[in-house]
């Protein structure tokens, strides 16, 4: 997906997400409280706890309309490493890299009176109802054509926010190469993949200033995430999949396992500037959803990408996320230009979704299972056929927008 505005390349949901897990202990809260306000904005707290499927717990299941902070602790979650706040489907707002014992973190929303969702992967319970009272939002307005700009706009801040989090994990897992420490880099090695995953379609166009587009040496999607089965011999291995390879397969951190996390981070900070401020036309996120589907058929399935780790359905489900907003951002114009079809790919989005939630594994630290040889000779063929029923209609997108008046 190549965004408009590149300079010389190209270029991840946020959304407060998910109402959390209104655990039955006596911490939870009370229904149908309305959070205080305060020098005009309302107070929403979120606290994460329990080792083995733990809970979020709001201190209030509501807010009035206008701008709101969601302010998240976690004290004792291992499972949970992220909040999402969601409102059809789209993420509005979220945090990530929740680490238990780490300081409280905010972020803020201005929301118009309805229906929310606030979204914690890996609670016992982990989507709950969050009610904003008050006047609603203005509906979306305006051409086919506007209505499909506007959510291309707010795709650029989901990716923009996806490219933040992605740089707090990295250097997170950077620490851990750092101080030696094995146990702790291989599991944080899952959690910062999914970013990456999310938005590959977006940045994989990416050349450093004094290189050519065919320079591998130059080109951030090669120095990030190359994998082993397409190395090019004049540039070696960078990234990623040299770092999973020391961990998982030579199960041992070198010298070369710090340079080599050392020169992600600096790659990743670089993505993270050239990131920001980037636009998209309509079909760039049509061409980019497609694009990350087809990145779960051709080295997730086949179990490519995390050849090491076996991390490939942590990997499947941000690609699956990342193809999932960009349409969600599209849906309010498609529905005009086409309802039937709009449906059949929401439909088929909330399949595949499903599925992959039968994989989910609380006991690994990405969150679903290993994808080892036995589980991909038993199941790849179904989740392939699921991806694919996703494919064809979702293909059929990035034309009609374009042409959208």
């Amino acid at each position: 997906m190549f965004p408009s505005g590149l300079p010389n390349s190209r270029k991840m949901s946020c959304g407060l997400a998910a109402l959390i897990a209104l655990s039955q202990a006596p911490m939870a809260l009370a229904a149908g409280s309305a959070a205080p306000v305060s020098n005009g904005v309302s107070k929403v707290a979120i606290t994460l706890t329990g080792k083995d499927g733990g809970t979020c717990e709001l201190d209030h299941d509501s807010a009035k309309a206008g701008p709101i902070t969601f302010t998240v602790t976690n004290k004792t979650a291992t499972a949970i490493t992220e909040v999402e706040l969601q409102s059809d489907n789209r993420i509005l707002g979220e945090k990530e890299n929740l680490a238990p014992g780490l300081p409280a973190v905010s972020f803020t929303l201005t929301l118009g009176g309805g229906k929310y969702q606030l979204y914690c992967p890996g609670a016992s319970k982990e989507m709950v109802a969050f009610t904003v009272t008050g006047k609603a939002a203005a509906s979306p307005s305006g051409t086919t054509a506007e209505l499909l700009q506007k959510g291309a706009d707010g795709y650029a801040k989901y990716v923009d926010g996806v490219v933040d989090a992605m740089v707090t994990a990295v250097d997170r897992l950077k620490s851990d190469i750092d101080a030696g420490d094995l146990k702790a880099a291989r599991a944080e090695y899952p959690r910062a993949r999914p970013f990456y995953e999310r938005i590959e379609s977006d940045v994989d166009g990416f050349i450093l200033p004094g290189f050519k587009a065919t320079d591998n040496a130059g080109n951030l999607d090669y120095l990030i995430d190359m994998r082993a089965s397409n190395l090019d011999p004049k540039v070696g291995w960078h990234g990623f999949h040299a770092i999973e390879r020391d961990l998982f397969e030579k199960g041992k951190i070198t010298d070369q396992t710090k340079a080599t996390a050392a020169e992600l981070s600096k790659n990743v900070h670089r993505l993270d500037k050239l990131a920001k401020g980037l636009t998209y036309r309509p079909e760039d996120l049509a061409n980019g959803a497609a694009d990350l589907l087809e990145e779960v058929q051709t080295t997730k399935i086949t179990g490519e990408e995390e050849a090491f780790s076996h991390y490939d359905l942590v990997d499947f489900a941000g690609n699956v996320e990342g193809a999932q907003q960009a349409f969600a951002y599209l849906e309010p114009g498609l529905k005009k230009i086409d309802p039937a079809l709009t449906k059949q790919i929401a439909d088929r989005f909330a399949q595949v979704s499903k599925l992959l939630d039968s994989y989910r594994d609380k006991a690994e630290p990405g969150g679903y299972r290993l994808y080892t040889a036995k589980v991909k000779a038993a199941d790849a063929a179904k989740l392939s056929r699921a991806v694919q029923s996703l494919q064809e209609p979702l293909s059929s997108i990035a034309e009609k927008v374009a042409t959208a008046d």
